[in-house]
Parts: structure tokens; sequence; C-alpha cells
């Protein structure tokens, strides 16, 4: 397809709809070009298709440009589109419709030079746990397009469903992509309730053909993922004799890791070298995807044929074993002119020769990898998975959990600080993770992922480090937002929300910290609201207040924090072990502010996650308090490896150790609390002690757990 066709065809969509406008022209671009020159006023160019057919348009192949580069040159009369290949010419066709929309469908004159910050620029969508449809996944393409993604990770596998037809294996549509019922509620909820209904859906080869090909015009490599060898129940569902122990399998009603994985034998090995086959037929991208993620070893461990084969390949363990698997795997794809790409979990038992990691489980992974001289690409959960809440409001939508705001994404940086800068050329790029267990409907997929993938988009893309900062951002992005939802999209808009952070200095009291100055308002146990006129609100004592912030005429939605001073909220508190910086709340004095945190997500500005670590903290009192009641609030969440602490030792400075143990783990906060007799103390040490190791048959097992802490009260 000739550019001048491309561009006709582009055109015909842009003028069509065009309407007057006399204001000055908008830039409101994201992500932000290199340079940007103009936009003082509009070009002559109008909505006439006799305009489009005249040779007014230039499209000019410039070879000392490079990859996806492009230069934009918009005069009185006509558009000029420089660039040396077809994904440079296709991102300036992006940012053109940009302008176009921005603008009512006027042009203004301007010069545009652009370039990408990062190679890889890409999206990841999760169809295994919900099924969407080809034309939703249309638009998902078309969102990466509009914003410069280069990227559209398809993840195919799950063990809750197949979702591509293979040929040779027809049980794989008929059987393995559905499942009996689905999961209601979140998975933490005890006990587990379904819905009863079958669930499933695959996309035909010529569907996914289709989708190729609407991508490719797009300028999106999209790569395929199969999982392997872990999450693979549904496919084991459909050929049960390729596990370890025959089956029977059904696909999973529910979320999470299992123990039922492939077994690495010869016709294991056939059945996926035949499915890559068909794969490889169908995507002209040079990666495949290959999983490689949590795979359980327990099958292994109780299969003498496993056994046996760690002792012939003289392997030292299971893990071993995966890494004999993964590699037997990207030898057979790399006799076929593709290359892997595998999770971070790949790196177990050693690494595949020629991998691609991406990293998901922080920056380790990928550091780890870069410093091997293998290429990464980085999407560590704490940044890139769009699954997690992005707002701490009790009203979002359920969610997995964590907590990841659009201004945190905006902050990304994709090159780890601790990466030495000669391995830097090892990092291709970032992609974001829209895991899809909580998203039922494509108004879902919107919702978690678009504002942020908006955010995302500047950070791939931008190299222009002094204009890339969230202040400038926001009033681009704030257009972007206002013009999708003039389009009907489902899409997200935090930027209202009040962010209030309450601390405490130990003389003055209790505060709350304000993102801005202006436009908060306030309302004080159900009072009328009033405007708060300075940054920190001082909060006097115990009661509900209410917050909302208020800009160019909208209005957000509330937010209430409940204050509950105690004995230890004004105390001074030490912590010896700092809890991850993923999860550090608003920091240790959170553990004592009077404000508890989300019964439904532990990710919040209140909670205190530590990975692996012990919380002791050290409370001291101004002067001696008589204390006769303590309380904690716990996150149990077993499905995201957050276990409840072992034990509980409280040790004021009169010596008597109180020990709380045997928690009730029924519910996903846990209140646990103890009463005495008062007692007259100046300090308290506190240990809560992490419960460890995740035992075998838990998901997670092998790896450190979780305990989140939240408001410890004292009275």
């Amino acid at each position: 397809m000739s550019f001048r066709y491309i561009l006709f065809l582009l055109l015909c969509q842009i003028f069509l709809s065009c309407t007057d406008i006399s204001d000055k022209p908008i830039n409101n671009i994201i992500p932000l070009p290199v340079e940007i020159n103009g936009f003082e006023k509009y070009s002559k160019i109008v909505s006439d298709l006799d305009f489009v057919k005249s040779d007014l348009i230039k499209s000019t192949y410039n070879p000392s440009l490079g990859e996806e580069e492009y230069q934009l040159t918009i005069t009185e009369k006509e558009i000029d589109v420089f660039s040396k290949d077809i994904k440079g010419y296709q991102r300036a066709i992006a940012t053109l419709t940009q302008i176009q929309d921005q603008n009512n469908g006027k042009l203004p004159i301007c010069e545009i030079k652009d370039k990408p910050r990062f190679n890889y620029r890409g999206m990841h969508l999760d169809v295994a746990r919900h099924f969407f449809s080809v034309g939703n996944i249309k638009e998902y393409i078309d969102y990466l397009h509009y914003y410069k993604f280069n990227t559209f990770h398809w993840h195919l596998t799950e063990d809750q469903g197949w979702r591509i037809e293979i040929k040779k294996y027809p049980k794989l549509q008929e059987i393995a992509a559905y499942r009996d019922e689905t999961l209601i509620g979140h998975y933490n909820d005890e006990p587990h309730k379904y819905d009863g209904k079958k669930y499933g859906g695959y996309y035909t080869q010529d569907e996914v053909k289709e989708i190729v090909d609407y991508a490719l015009n797009k300028g999106i490599e999209i790569i395929p993922e199969i999982e392997m060898p872990g999450h693979s129940l549904a496919a084991l569902s459909a050929y049960p004799e390729l596990g370890c122990t025959g089956g029977p399998y059904k696909a999973a009603t529910e979320w999470g890791v299992f123990e039922d994985v492939y077994c690495p034998t010869e016709a294991t090995f056939e059945f996926l070298q035949n499915v890559l086959d068909e794969v490889i037929s169908l995507f002209p991208s040079k990666y495949i995807h290959i999983g490689g993620d949590e795979c359980p070893k327990e099958s292994w461990k109780n299969s003498d044929f496993c056994q046996e084969l760690i002792k012939l390949e003289n392997l030292k363990d299971e893990h071993g074993l995966q890494s004999y698997f993964i590699s037997r795997i990207e030898k057979y794809i790399n006799s076929k002119g593709k290359s892997i790409i595998g999770w971070d979990e790949i790196l177990e038992g050693g690494l595949a020769p020629n991998a691609t990691v991406m990293s998901w489980r922080g920056e380790a992974g990928g550091i780890a990898a870069a410093n091997q001289d293998h290429n990464v690409i980085m999407t560590p959960n704490s940044f890139c998975y769009f699954d997690y809440y992005q707002s701490d409001r009790a009203d979002e939508p359920l969610a997995i959990g964590g907590y990841l705001p659009v201004e945190k994404v905006y902050g990304w940086n994709p090159i780890p600080q601790d990466l030495p800068s000669e391995k830097h050329k090892y990092i291709l790029g970032g992609q974001a993770n829209v895991w899809s267990e909580y998203m039922p409907t494509f108004g879902n997929v919107q919702y978690m992922a678009l504002n942020r993938m908006i955010a995302l988009s500047e950070v791939l893309w931008s190299s222009n480090d002094s204009l890339r900062t969230f202040e400038k951002f926001k009033p681009r992005f704030k257009q972007h937002l206002k013009m999708w939802k003039n389009k009907g999209v489902n899409i997200a808009n935090h930027l209202l929300d009040v962010k209030a952070n309450v601390y405490n200095e130990e003389v003055r009291g209790s505060f709350l910290n304000f993102e801005g100055d202006n436009g908060v308002f306030v309302s004080y146990d159900g009072s009328k609201y009033k405007e708060i006129k300075k940054e920190i609100f001082v909060l006097e004592s115990k009661g509900t207040y209410s917050f909302y912030k208020k800009t160019d005429q909208d209005k957000g939605k509330p937010v209430v924090i409940k204050f509950e001073p105690h004995l230890a909220t004004t105390s001074k508190i030490t912590m010896s072990n700092l809890p991850s910086d993923k999860y550090k709340g608003s920091g240790p004095r959170s553990m004592v502010n009077g404000v508890k945190g989300s019964d439904e997500k532990y990710g919040d500005t209140e909670w205190l996650g530590f990975h692996g670590k012990d919380c002791n903290l050290l409370i001291e009192f101004d002067t001696a308090v008589d204390i006769s009641h303590l309380s904690f609030r716990f996150f149990n969440g077993p499905g995201q490896w957050i276990y409840l602490p072992s034990i509980i030792e409280i040790m004021p400075d009169n010596g008597k150790l109180i020990t709380l143990d045997g928690f009730d783990n029924g519910s996903k906060v846990v209140n646990v609390s103890t009463s005495f007799e008062a007692e007259k103390v100046k300090s308290l040490k506190i240990n809560i002690r992490n419960y460890g190791i995740i035992p075998d048959g838990k998901q997670g097992s092998g790896h450190p757990s979780w305990l989140f802490v939240d408001e410890i009260t004292i009275k």
C-alpha cells in the first residue's frame, strides 16, 4: 500500500468532519514531540475531497531519519511528511489525527520533528480470563496507534481459557476455550461464590489474520503469548495426556496459580511445536512470547518421569528442568526464524541463550538479564500493572489490589537506577499489562487502562526531559480525557480527586496535606462545604471529613476521611525495617495516624507492606500514659501472597511481654486486639513477625510472603 494512498484514506477521515473555529490553534499532542514550532494560526486547508485529490500533499522518503522518526510540516495549503519507513509515516498520521481532534478538524500551520525514546513501546491485554470481541481488539489497537505504541502483546492462553484456533488440535477450541463457571467477587472473599454459567470463546484463524492485518496498517506489531509450562490447565482439560498425572483436568473457574502444568514429555513438546507452527504462520512478529511465569514444581517433584529426566539431563533440580523446558522451546522457535520473550521467571535455573526477558516482579529480573547481556523489556508491577487500583476511593470498581495512580505511571523511568550505564542498551523499552480477572467487559478495560496508557505513552516515546513533567502534562491530559468522554469512552478521570494524606507532628498534632492548594472544599461531620485556602488543614478532633476538588467548573467526587485519634496518634514512632517502596503508605506515621486503610485494597496511602520482613517499631510517648488496649489491622490475601503474621510481640518498657498468635484468617481485613489492666508506660516495642516462606500447594509457594499492616490503635 503506497504512502500516498494511505494518506488519501487518512485525510478522507480527517476532513469530512471538520467544523470552523476562529480561536488560536491548540497544541495538546500526547506523547510530547521532540520539537514543535508554529501553532499560531490555522492553515487554509479545508474539508474538501477535491483538495485531497490535488497535488498539494507530499510524502517524502528521507533516509537520514531513524526508525519511526518523522517530520511533519503543515503550511498554508499543504502537508509534508518526511520519514524513512512506513512506521515513521504512521506515527505522523497519529499526530495529524490528534491535531485535528483537538482543533475541531482544522489544521494549524506548524512544523513538528519527532522520534521515539525507546524502540519497544508495548501494551498487553489478557483475553483468557475474560474474552473480548474482534471489534474490541481493533478498538484497543486504535488506542495504541493514537498514542504511538508499536507493540500489542496478546495474551491468548491461560488456566481459565484457550483463545486461539489450532486446526491440528480441535479440542482446544471445543473444550479448552470454555470453563464451567466464573468466580464472583474477589479471589480473597471467603467462601468463594460462582455464577454457574458456562463461559468462553476463541478467535478463529481468519479472525486472527484480520486483526494482525488491521494492526500492521496502524504500525502495530502483535506478539502472541502461548503460556508454558505453567498456566496450562485449560489446554490440559482438552489433552490430559500432556500433564504429569493424566488428569482429569478442567479449565479453572477462579483466578490464581495452579499446580497442574505441562509434563516435559516428548508428547508435550510435539504438541507445543505443532501449536507454535500454526501460531508462527499467523503472526509476522519476530517474537513469540512463551510465558514461563508462575510454574509450580509440585507435580514435577511427584513425577517419576520428571525425576528421571532431571537425572538423565544432569539437571540440578526442578528449576533446572524449567530451564531445560524453555531452552528446548527456544531452540525450536529460533529454528523458525523467531525469538522468544518470557517473563522473568525464565531466569530461574539458567536463562535460555537468546531469550528476551520481560521483567514484571520489580526491576531485579531485568537488571539480572541485562547484566547477562540479554535484551529486556521492563514491565514492573509497581508501575505497569494496569489491573491495580488507580484511586484509593472506596467506590472504585473491583480490582486485584495494589495502587497505581496515573501520576506514578508518569513518573516511571524504564532504565533501572542500579543498572550500569554500559548495560542500558539492553533495555529495549517498556510495557504495561492489563490482566482481565476483574474486567468482564471491554468498558472495564477502557476504565482501567486508557488513562494510564496515555501517561505511559509519554514515558516511552518522549525524550524531551525538560518538558516531560507531570505538571506540564496535566493540561494536555485533561483535554484528552474530555475528548474521550465526549466520544463515549469509559475513561477514568481522577485528576479532580482530592489527594489528601494524613500525617502527624509530635507537637502540633494532625494535618492533611493536599496535592495543590486551590479549589479544595471540606465538610466536617456533614456540615456545609467550605473552601480551604491553605494547603495544610489542621484536624482538631475526632470526626468525619468530606473533601472535594473543583476546577474549571468540574467537581470531583467527594472523598471521605474518618479521623479517630488515639494515644499513639501524636507519639514518636521509629521503624527498624522500612516497608517496601511499592507499599509504603504515607510513611511510618500512617500506622498510628487515626485513619484506617481501605477494607478492599491494600495499596492505598494507609497500608504498609513488608515483603519477607518483620514489622518492628518503637512507639514513644512524651510522658508516661496509662494504656489498657491495643488493636492491629492486617490485610489477608493468600491469593496475592499476603499472609497474616505468625506472631505479635508487645514489649512495654515495664518489661511485661504480651504475645498474640493463632489469628482467624476468615476475613479480607483481620482485626487483632488485646485488653488488660491499665499499665503506665512511656514506650512500647512491637514486633510483628512475617509469616515467612509461602508453603507448597499455595500460590507463590517457595517465595517470601507479604505482611500488610495498617492502624495500630492504643487506648
